[in-house]
């Protein structure tokens, strides 16, 4: 058999739920083999077609999306409404979700590793390939990363392609300079404030309780449009902004921050995106 290989096809930035880490925002690396029998043109499948179809299909099938997986026993879902969900935490709390249907993905497991999200998408992917291609490897892998990092989750309602929908994340590297060396130490402080973090916007708030266990939760809602969203988390596992939370607001309220407690000091906050992309704020 021949085989054609991609590496670092594309990325899937995503967010999936965890019973003891709740929302987690996620960045991997797509790897691809093809096998098969050579076609006319003596290709197993023209390089030139590779993103285009099977870049489509990654994107299209979990790519800025919620990843559910549906066997696991703490899940309550609504039959009606496919977005709408509550997801029972190890600790006693609980997340609610409610989003249109192509805002989740729903996983035939009881947790997310990247084994089962690629044999996922290995048969989609299966079902669009010309008929000589005979099998499909994924390989997902997070980033190799020397320093600080953390997982956050999102949503921007004034986004108009899919970063709108209310619960997607990224795995992302953050690098702070103070007067031109890098800090560690403020590295590893925003890394271990955002770790497995939703990030929302004051503006999203529709309101806050208490519930009769002590427990304040946060719930968000807006229209976007792609549809309704609305997403209820403990308080805990809030990180609240006064603005939108656009990797650009968010490298300047990291800086902003940084330069209330260093007011003598230059600071350079260089806040990615998952993997390779992102937004630098001085102050």
């Amino acid at each position: 058999m021949n085989h054609l290989f991609v590496d670092n096809l594309t990325v899937i930035d995503f967010a999936y739920l965890d019973r003891q880490r709740g929302l987690v925002g996620e960045s991997w690396i797509v790897d691809v083999v093809l096998g098969g029998e050579l076609d006319e043109q003596g290709m197993v499948f023209d390089f030139s077609n590779v993103k285009r179809t099977i870049k489509r299909v990654i994107d299209e099938r979990v790519d800025h999306r919620l990843v559910i997986p549906a066997r696991y026993q703490g899940l309550s879902q609504s039959q009606d409404t496919p977005g709408q969900f509550r997801w029972h935490l190890t600790d006693g709390t609980h997340i609610d979700h409610r989003s249109p249907s192509e805002a989740v993905v729903w996983l035939e497991s009881d947790r997310v590793v990247p084994s089962v999200v690629a044999r996922l998408l290995e048969k989609e992917l299966q079902a669009v390939l010309p008929a000589n291609v005979t099998s499909v490897e994924i390989s997902l892998r997070e980033e190799e990363i020397d320093g600080a990092y953390y997982h956050y989750v999102h949503g921007l309602k004034k986004h108009l392609g899919n970063c709108q929908r209310i619960a997607h994340g990224h795995r992302s590297p953050i690098r702070i300079d103070r007067n031109g060396h890098r800090d560690y130490s403020l590295e590893n402080h925003w890394a271990a404030l955002w770790r497995d973090i939703y990030v929302g916007s004051g503006e999203d708030v529709a309101r806050r309780e208490v519930d009769a266990d002590g427990t304040a939760y946060i719930t968000f809602e807006y229209e976007a449009n792609q549809g309704e969203f609305g997403l209820t988390l403990p308080e805990s596992r809030v990180y609240m902004m006064d603005t939108d939370t656009t990797v650009e607001l968010i490298a300047a309220h990291m800086a902003s921050r940084i330069k209330t407690e260093y007011p003598e000091d230059s600071v350079r906050v260089k806040a990615y995106e998952g993997v390779g992309k992102g937004a630098i704020a001085v102050r």
